[in-house]
């Protein structure tokens, strides 16, 4: 298990995810508890890239319910299709949104909020729950973002 973290900051984003990947990998290395992991991956990202919101949300009785996060209150609960979040769920795939304003239904829990990327969890085949992340920065996520998310949500193992 990491210690603690090497953190880049004058690098490019891929270089940065580049350098944080196997941090990750090292955090989650011979823990199985879930909600550790979970915690731990949000904190890296956060740390990382000093986004306003990073965040889980897992699939509790035909909902998402919020999970482990780093940053202020969020919205608990969120309907299948509903916001970015349930959008992703519904869609099972990754949605990058550069204007949440512009994004139909979008879900305000920060008026601060200006961007989202949202990352389906699977487990085997089945979407789980959905990692959120949320920039006060508008078009602040792209192809990069998601490539790289997509990597650390895979590293997270739901059954050990």
């Amino acid at each position: 298990m990491a210690d603690d973290l090497t953190i880049l900051t004058s690098a490019t984003k891929a270089e940065q995810y580049q350098s944080l990947i196997p941090q990750i990998e090292a955090l989650l290395q011979g823990e199985a508890d879930l909600v550790a992991n979970l915690a731990n991956v949000c904190a890296a990202l956060k740390e990382q890239f000093k986004w306003f919101w990073v965040g889980f949300y897992l699939v509790k009785n035909g909902e998402l319910v919020l999970g482990p996060f780093q940053g202020p209150v969020a919205c608990t609960r969120i309907a299948k299709g509903k916001g970015v979040c349930g959008a992703a769920w519904q869609q099972a795939q990754t949605l990058v949104v550069p204007d949440v304003d512009a994004f139909p239904g979008h879900i305000a829990c920060s008026s601060l909020s200006r961007s989202e990327i949202v990352v389906p969890l699977y487990d085997q085949d089945q979407v789980v729950g959905v990692l959120d992340v949320d920039s006060e920065e508008l078009d602040q996520f792209d192809q990069t973002d998601a490539l790289y998310l997509e990597r650390v949500v895979r590293l997270i193992k739901f059954h050990v």
